[in-house]
């Protein structure tokens, strides 16, 4: 499908930004030590957002202040990228919730959506839930979202098909692992697997 092709073209979108090298490093092996320079250190990636959470509530990046936060852009009408991708990173923070109870706290999944015209709150909300009781799900208007996005360097565009009665969205599908600081660590590799991700988790929280 052409979600797909849209996927192994987003994940490469951010190179005029990131070099290619920081795209592979963040989701590298086990060569990072704790100890190392997050391999998106630097990188002008995140920034201030105000969006609306599934209980209708305004959330702030201010809010997640101290915690490691799992940024990642999509849409609950996503045929199969989104989905599997969340489905990866909830098994992948189960997985360090279960090794690391004690540093579990200190990571929040967060979900944005990249299609606010129909991811109303509670539909977001709904959505999110499905995969982690701790996700949180985020919309906003047209203009927040492209704002969020532009700051998280993630592409997106509206596609609709030929004859087509509803649309899809071309999106990127980088995950981010964010600082406590809301600054960039890695980049997690939900092309490996959970198991892959958790040892990302353990690598950088601390």
């Amino acid at each position: 499908m052409a979600d797909h092709t849209m996927k192994r073209f987003a994940r490469l979108a951010t190179v005029p930004m990131l070099s290619l090298a920081l795209l592979l490093a963040g989701c590298g092996g086990a060569t990072n030590g704790p100890s190392q320079e997050p391999p998106l250190a630097g990188a002008r990636i995140g920034g201030a957002f105000a969006l609306t959470d599934g209980a209708g509530k305004t959330v702030r990046d201010t809010d997640f202040a101290g915690r490691y936060r799992i940024v990642y852009f999509g849409y609950t009408f996503c045929p199969d990228v989104c989905p599997v991708d969340l489905q990866k990173i909830a098994a992948g923070l189960k997985a360090f919730e279960g090794a690391h109870a004690d540093l579990a706290p200190k990571v929040v999944p967060i979900f944005i959506t990249v299609d606010p015209e129909r991811d109303t709150p509670e539909v977001v909300g709904r959505y999110v839930a499905a995969f982690h009781p701790r996700m949180v799900g985020l919309t906003g208007t047209p203009q927040a979202i492209a704002q969020v996005a532009r700051a998280y360097a993630v592409p997106f565009a509206k596609r609709r098909e030929a004859g087509a009665t509803e649309y899809l969205m071309d999106h990127g599908t980088q995950a981010y692992l964010m600082g406590p600081d809301g600054q960039p660590i890695a980049l997690l590799p939900t092309d490996q697997g959970p198991e892959a991700i958790a040892r990302e988790l353990e690598r950088w929280v601390r």
